[in-house]
């Protein structure tokens, strides 16, 4: 059974800082690996994502602020978030992408809610 755990969200003020971690299990090799974000009434969105290699892209609203980073043998993915703003506050959603020869797979967490006061 595949299973995508977050932690780390909570509530901050605006320029703190939080760090989300995402543990994966029940996937033997993942490709991608990403975080979105939701807020109220709005769609998801890409927040950063991290080839297996290293390669990262981020969302240009959270360039300089956040860097997502992996541990591929540990399976897991972190983001790192500075300088937090108020229109930060979404659902966080982690991502794991499993290519193979038929199709692509998306994983998702359950997601974890970052709150940035003013």
């Amino acid at each position: 059974q595949v299973q995508l755990v977050e932690s780390g969200g909570g509530l901050v003020q605006a320029g703190g800082s939080l760090r989300l971690s995402c543990a994966a299990s029940g996937i033997r090799f993942i490709n991608d690996m990403g975080w979105y974000r939701q807020a109220p009434g709005i769609q998801r969105e890409l927040v950063a994502v991290i080839t297996r290699g290293g390669s990262t892209n981020y969302a240009d609203s959270v360039k300089g602020r956040f860097t997502i980073s992996r541990e591929n043998a540990k399976k897991t993915v972190y983001l790192q978030m500075y300088s937090l703003k108020p229109e930060d506050t979404a659902v966080y959603y982690c991502n794991a992408q499993v290519v193979t020869s038929v199709r692509t797979y998306d994983y998702w967490g359950q997601g974890t809610q970052v709150t940035v006061s003013s």
